[in-house]
């Protein structure tokens, strides 16, 4: 903290108060009095630019931190809050670059430690991640997010059974803590424990129960009796899966069991490996029904060429700072897409629930607005002859009922889809398009459309 004069320190203290607090209002306007007294306050343009950051209003926090570096280059956390919004902007050469300052000026600076880490895992140097998270952890053995980060690094290299131990930090983090499930039965860890009832439970997203509700007719073929509770739009949806004796949607009373685990604990429990993946497809089901019915409406349409499914965003999630960031850097502006429909004999359908609209010259069919859940769109999706979707439930919805998907990856990919390959272990049909550098769709795209030319 720099000398200040007590009026201007009083005014900072009670500014950090009211942040931490959440004040946020009352926090700007006491800290713009600090500056009103003396502009070259680095603290308070320092938090400033924190607050402009946590609100999304990128480039002042920039010119905010960047300023309380010129005037007081030797404050460790100055630099890292900066490294942080270059990351978020996939600036990542000048993330590290800030947080190896950081370091420098502060070597045991543990939060520094993980920040690195994040950036080398998104420059996809994961070696050099996973050691710079275990510094982190011998100075703070107990810090969640670090184990945390470790985790997605190492099952992203494929180090799958100390990731999983490590993923169980997940429920210590600020972003999950609140979602722990605090029941009175134990949790399933594999053990035998034929003839007793099995809650599981999902968490995260809908891709995450879409991609791990696998694991519930594993678990009934070891002589559980499974309840599955998921989120309402997945419910029916679910019911295909084999072996599940009930679905309950989330917020609906549970019935009795025994023991409960997490949807993503279950590869624990069944100690997954690569080699060991259970990645048979289809593992889901679309209504026959509903099928037969779309079926009948797609072929009386006019358009005889390839069918193709469509999405090019994701869940934004603004109230999330990270993962509206990643959601950012995972989806694609439609119109970059616009090479797709110059291609002859293929009939688009846009499978894009939500998001920003498709140019209107686009030659898309759209019946999403006709689907009320999961079950709605697994029938239309198994009509189609092919999905080409960014990183979105739709791929785990398409995969999983065994219909071929190319994904358009982000460069920083989730570490579900490894480093170094083109195919999934978790979805047999599922080919990844990977940006050659952050932000590069032009040749993933370009990569794509010469692909669909050889269909």
């Amino acid at each position: 903290m720099q000398t200040a004069s007590p009026g201007a320190q009083q005014l900072l203290a009670a500014a950090v108060q009211h942040y931490e607090a959440g004040r946020l209002a009352e926090a700007e306007r006491l800290l713009q009095k600090v500056l009103a007294i003396n502009p070259r306050h680095s603290d308070s343009l320092h938090l400033l630019g924190v607050m402009a950051y946590q609100s999304e209003r990128n480039d002042l926090a920039v010119d905010l931190i960047s300023k309380a570096i010129a005037i007081n280059p030797r404050e460790p956390s100055s630099h890292s809050n900066l490294g942080n919004l270059f990351l978020q902007q996939g600036r990542l050469d000048e993330a590290v670059a800030c947080y190896r300052k950081a370091l420098v000026l502060k070597p045991d600076f543990s939060e520094a430690l993980n920040n690195l880490g994040n950036a080398l895992k998104a420059q996809k140097r994961l070696g050099e991640a996973v050691a710079v998270y275990r510094r982190a952890l011998d100075l703070r053995p107990d810090d969640p997010e670090v184990h945390y980060n470790l985790a997605l690094a190492l099952l992203a290299c494929g180090e799958m059974p100390e990731g999983w131990q490590e993923h169980e930090w997940r429920w210590k983090t600020p972003q999950l803590i609140r979602a722990r499930r605090d029941f009175a039965q134990p949790q399933w860890r594999g053990e035998v424990a034929e003839g007793r009832t099995l809650l599981i439970h999902a968490e995260q997203g809908f891709g995450d129960t879409l991609q791990f509700c696998r694991y519930a007719p594993l678990a009934a073929a070891r002589g559980l009796r499974v309840i599955l509770e998921v989120p309402k739009p997945l419910d029916r949806l679910l019911r295909s899966l084999p072996g599940v004796e009930r679905t309950v949607a989330q917020g609906e009373p549970l019935p009795p069991f025994d023991l409960h685990c997490p949807m993503l604990s279950m590869p624990l429990a069944f100690a997954t490996t690569i080699a060991t993946i259970p990645g048979d497809v289809p593992y889901l089901h679309a209504d026959a029904a509903q099928m037969a019915a779309w079926r009948t409406r797609l072929a009386a349409l006019e358009n005889r060429g390839h069918r193709i499914g469509v999405v090019w965003a994701g869940n934004p999630r603004r109230q999330l700072l990270a993962a509206a960031a990643v959601d950012r850097r995972r989806s694609v502006d439609p119109k970059r897409l616009a090479p797709l429909f110059e291609l002859p004999g293929l009939h688009y359908f846009s499978l894009q629930k939500d998001g920003p609209a498709a140019p209107a010259q686009f030659p898309l069919t759209d019946f999403m607005g006709e689907m009320e859940d999961f079950a709605d769109t697994a029938a239309l999706v198994a009509n189609l002859d092919l999905v080409i979707s960014v990183d979105t439930a739709v791929v785990h919805l398409a995969a999983a009922l065994g219909k071929p998907v190319w994904l358009l990856d982000r460069f920083d990919a989730c570490w579900r889809w490894l480093v170094g390959r083109r195919d999934s272990p978790w979805y047999p049909g599922l080919r990844l398009y990977r940006q050659p550098q952050p932000g590069d769709w032009g040749s993933v795209i370009a990569e794509i459309v010469s692909d669909l030319r050889s269909l």
